[in-house]
């Protein structure tokens, strides 16, 4: 089996939180939403159907514990989320991977989308590392 390996794009905007049983959990680099991308382990998948059956049921598990996580760090900002968007998208990047983001009613693109939206703001340093222990600790 060969290491995993997250394509160029999320080491570029995304730091590594976790590894979960399937994926590898990332903290986006955007001060704007409490944002994780979930990207399976598997090699050479790009659909969900190159995921096997007990694979495509993981993930599902994950994207639902990833979204409570998302919620538990929108309250721990004391900004409680109001819309969870999840999303795999893949235009840009073919690795599977799953976005799950924290929408406010309040917060500056609502309630268009966010993909390739300008206007992103880079954590903190010490911000991200209080996201990624939680993040951890979920």
């Amino acid at each position: 089996m060969t290491e995993f390996k997250a394509d160029a794009a999320f080491e570029a905007g995304s730091v590594f939180a976790v590894d979960w049983p399937l994926c590898q959990i990332r903290l986006q680099d955007d001060a704007r939403f409490p944002w994780l991308i979930l990207l399976p382990r598997v090699d050479g998948a790009v659909e969900f159907d190159d995921l096997t059956p007990p694979q495509r049921a993981a993930l599902m598990e994950e994207v639902v514990r990833a979204g409570a996580v998302v919620r538990a760090l929108g309250l721990a900002a004391g900004r409680p989320i109001d819309k969870l968007n999840t999303a795999a998208l893949g235009n840009v990047t073919r690795q599977l991977h799953i976005h799950v983001v924290g929408r406010r009613r309040d917060d500056g693109l609502w309630p268009d989308p966010i993909w390739g939206r300008p206007g992103a703001r880079r954590l903190f340093e010490a911000d991200r590392e209080l996201l990624l222990r939680a993040i951890r600790g979920a």
